[in-house]
């Protein structure tokens, strides 16, 4: 139960019980290796972007991934250490299943956003950036717009609403956040953070860990979103933070053990001529540092959220993660709720057909679009 408390603050699944921990090995099995090569934004989205805001210190940049033409806008949030791209392969879906256009943005000192003030990631700066970007994308007439947020993002798609930062705000929907779980998670935050590889020897290492830790359970989007995720840097392979990195802990059982080991020797003598710098790839948050605003982002959201103007929906990963507030609310129908069995918590990347089954079901429900043509619900 402790570790299911974690998912309402990162948007991440903590590693299943006998799965990858850091330091240990872990087999797949028989059968055929999976690919684990990264895949491009290009695939999933029609356009990428850089819009400028104009702030106190300067200017700030967004990077916002674009589909579609016509329609309502979807602006989508990410949780915590993700980006905009743990929404590319739900994208690609629901497109297909509805008349909308889809703004993926990363949140401030997350992905490729880059801001003057990276460390201030308090609920009430996050939710003026989203009001800020959509004021430059759209001037002083903006197009109906939902907003989709999940995990840290769902919370912030609640400030902005409650603060009107977007006049034309369709609705809400919240994936996998619940205040009451969320709060009860906080406590143990810090240890789960510190039981995660510091370093990965590649993307692809990278990709792999999500996928074997339980982390993203759906491959194609491992693929695409990871890349939001982590960093490359300059290391030197002495370095300590080696000894928390997540290459050595990954096998598969189809490998040539023997060639293997002769890459191994012929690698060694070619660092013992001089210790060479190496790439790796690190976390581009650091989640740890950002915990003074935790408390900000979930204390109060379940009245916050029901106090929201508009139709809502909520999806969650598990009826557990309803709290006394919003199994009052649901009750009496101030919103909807669809529970999304056998997903983790990044429900939108785990299981993106059935997100985009329910969010195209509720939007045609409220009229704010319509199916489109030979799409059967």
């Amino acid at each position: 139960m402790e570790k299911q408390l974690h998912l309402n603050l990162l948007a991440s699944r903590p590693p299943m019980a006998g799965g990858f921990q850091s330091g240990s090995k872990m087999k797949m099995g028989p059968g055929r290796k999976r690919d684990f090569t990264p895949l491009l934004w290009s695939q999933y989205f029609e356009t990428m972007e850089d819009v400028e805001v104009e702030n106190e210190n300067g200017k700030d940049i967004f990077r916002i991934y674009c589909s579609g033409s016509l329609g309502p806008v979807l602006l989508l949030l990410h949780g915590g250490g993700h980006s905009a791209l743990s929404w590319a392969v739900f994208t690609s879906v629901i497109t297909n299943r509805i008349t909308c256009r889809v703004v993926a943005m990363d949140l401030r000192a997350h992905g490729d956003t880059k801001v003057k003030n990276p460390e201030d990631l308090s609920a009430d700066t996050m939710a003026k950036d989203v009001g800020k970007v959509v004021e430059v994308l759209y001037g002083e007439n903006p197009p109906p717009i939902l907003i989709i947020g999940h995990s840290m993002g769902g919370a912030i798609a609640v400030h902005t609403a409650v603060a009107n930062h977007v006049p034309s705000l369709l609705g809400l929907c919240v994936i996998d956040v619940v205040e009451g779980t969320a709060m009860d998670a906080l406590n143990s935050m810090q240890n789960f953070l510190r039981s995660r590889p510091k370093t990965f020897k590649s993307l692809e290492n990278a990709i792999e860990w999500s996928v074997k830790s339980g982390q993203i359970r759906n491959i194609e989007s491992a693929r695409v979103s990871m890349g939001g995720q982590v960093k490359k840097c300059e290391e030197s392979s002495s370095s300590p933070s080696f000894s928390n990195s997540a290459g050595e802990g990954i096998i598969e059982e189809e490998e040539d053990e023997e060639v293997e080991e002769q890459s191994s020797k012929k690698k060694m003598k070619e660092d013992d001529q001089e210790v060479k710098k190496e790439s790796v790839f690190t976390w581009r948050v650091e989640l740890s540092k950002t915990e003074k605003y935790w408390d900000g982002w979930f204390r109060g959201l379940s009245a916050l959220f029901l106090s929201c103007p508009g139709p809502k929906l909520l999806l969650l990963a598990g009826v557990d993660r309803l709290d006394k507030d919003l199994t009052i609310g649901q009750m009496q129908g101030k919103f909807q709720m669809q529970v999304l069995p056998q997903c983790g918590h990044a429900v939108h990347e785990d299981a993106p057909e059935k997100v985009a089954d329910a969010l195209a079901t509720f939007m045609v429900r409220h009229k704010f679009t319509e199916f489109k043509e030979g799409y059967m619900c």
